[in-house]
């Protein structure tokens, strides 16, 4: 409560004291003055009296309560709604990124779990998830929250081998809960691992996160946790079968647990509960089924739901709906490589001809085969930047500077010459070395080009140099070196095959060997 509004509050309390004083006092004389002729009115007017000040108590402290309600709920109203809104935007923005997906097969598999994200969105259920390892009691849990025996319970791991969901009422909320029962993680074998990888991805999904233990927090069991709340899931630990401890050591576990996870969980949400407590035997040797002990538990989630309920759904949707963002940047990453991979492949093999058949100085034709502006524009567009000429050339020159005060130029026509005289046996001219270096450096331009329109026009920290060089490194090595020599006898203009030895050609649909 601002400073502000405390003054006020004072204030007015100040003002009804004073006023409520006044009309007792005013009251009293006037009970004495009509007691003495009239009693029973007196006593009439002795009952309003008691009547007005209960009232006035009731008004007050009810201002007392809506005040402190309001100022602890204020900022809950504010929030949904931003996130609630964010969370729309983004699946809007989804659908729009899914659409250039050109892979059929993809785009479908993914636009059918956008709108499975969207139905959840619509119909805001909450969906509550029970995640841990085997025998820590998950199906039993689940059963004492619904309060019937919905799925088999049993001491052995491995019994959930898929996940189970249900739905119910929380008591003390009017909200419908949808909850789903897990496989156990850590469990032995093939299947094991895939039951594990289920949990997994159900837990990711979840609005809010059960992870159950039924004992200290093991280091495999930790770093799931951690994985799984760093990724953004609300979540509570549960510690479970606390009957089967004395009073002192679960107090100390529960402390314990709680400095375990501090910074991950607050201390509040780590909660101690016996979702199956074991039978008791009475002294008439009968035994008895205690019931569960889990309001804890209840009473943590109705907190949580009560301050959270619309952030946990709209937080989670946000982070569905970008987890499946990011699966389709992938895809759509891959489809651009493919098709800027095919531009730098056409612009390689058109600049060998070019200097092939053109007889001009070496550098300036390997700088210009390099660089070439129009092979700028057509990646560009691949990736959605549309540019100008000017532009292109601007680029494209640059990266030539660089290429030369790197030393790439010499360096990729000694390697060509070194692997060319390799290949065919003999001395070769320098046209030949030109024109398969000016193929060469070209397709190092393009890459180094891909890279920066991939990471939105940006050379990156370590500026177009650095790309430029793992560019040049990753295709130096001898076996792609090879590959691509033969491709180019296989390509180049008749010019270039005058001086190759015909043994040496390969045929012209070859395809050229990938990175």
């Amino acid at each position: 409560m601002t400073p502000a509004r405390w003054f006020w509050l004072i204030l007015g309390l100040g003002v009804i004291l004073g006023l409520m004083l006044w009309l007792v006092t005013a009251l009293h004389w006037l009970y004495i003055q009509v007691a003495f002729t009239t009693p029973f009115l007196a006593n009439i007017l002795l009952l309003l009296l008691i009547g007005l000040l209960g009232g006035l108590l009731y008004v007050f402290f009810r201002y007392l309560y809506l005040l402190n309600r309001k100022g602890r709920r204020s900022p809950t109203f504010q929030v949904p709604a931003a996130k609630t809104d964010a969370a729309a935007e983004n699946l809007k923005a989804l659908r729009q990124q899914l659409s250039q997906i050109e892979d059929e097969v993809a785009r479908q598999a993914l636009l059918a779990r956008a709108r499975e994200l969207e139905d959840e969105f619509h119909r805001q259920e909450l969906r509550l998830v029970v995640f841990g390892t085997g025998s820590a009691g998950k199906t039993s849990l689940v059963n004492a929250l619904i309060g019937e025996m919905v799925g088999e319970v049993a001491p052995t791991m491995g019994t959930t081998e898929v996940g189970q969901t249900y739905q119910f009422w929380l008591p003390y909320t009017d909200q419908e809960i949808v909850i789903t029962d897990t496989p156990g993680i850590l469990e032995a074998g093939v299947a094991g691992t895939y039951r594990e990888q289920m949990a997994r991805q159900l837990a990711a999904e979840a609005d809010l996160l059960l992870f159950v233990l039924d004992d200290d927090l093991r280091q495999s069991e930790y770093t799931p946790l951690v994985n799984l709340v760093e990724m953004g899931k609300r979540s509570l630990l549960v510690l479970n079968k606390m009957d089967l401890r004395s009073e002192a050591d679960q107090l100390a576990l529960l402390k314990h647990l709680r400095q375990r996870v501090r910074g991950l969980i607050p201390p509040e949400d780590v909660v101690g509960i016996a979702a199956h407590p074991q039978p008791v035997r009475l002294p008439t040797g009968e035994w008895l089924e205690p019931e569960p002990h889990i309001l804890p538990l209840i009473r943590r989630i109705t907190a949580v739901l009560r301050e959270e309920g619309d952030d946990l759904v709209a937080d989670n949707i946000l982070l569905q709906s970008q987890r499946l963002g990011e699966q389709a940047r992938k895809i759509i990453d891959q489809q651009r490589r493919r098709q800027a991979d095919k531009v730098v492949e056409r612009y390689q093999w058109i600049g060998a001809g070019v200097v092939c058949v053109t007889p001009i100085p070496v550098v300036d034709l390997l700088a210009a085969a390099a660089v070439n502006a129009q092979m700028v524009m057509e990646i560009g567009t691949v990736y959605g930047c549309d540019l100008n000429r000017d532009r292109a050339r601007e680029l494209a020159l640059s990266l030539g500077k660089t290429l030369a005060s790197l030393g790439i130029v010499k360096g990729a026509m000694d390697l060509i010459a070194t692997a060319l005289q390799l290949s065919v046996g003999g001395m070769v001219i320098g046209k030949a070395v030109q024109s398969i270096t000016a193929a060469y450096l070209t397709r190092i331009a393009g890459k180094s080009f891909i890279e920066y329109f991939r990471h939105n026009q940006d050379w990156g920290d370590g500026g177009i140099s650095e790309v430029v060089q793992e560019q040049f490194q990753l295709n130096r090595r001898d076996e792609f070196i090879q590959s691509f020599i033969q491709q180019a006898i296989a390509r180049l203009p008749a010019q270039l095959g005058q001086v190759i030895p015909e043994s040496f050609k390969l045929p012209q649909e070859d395809p050229m060997a990938e990175d």
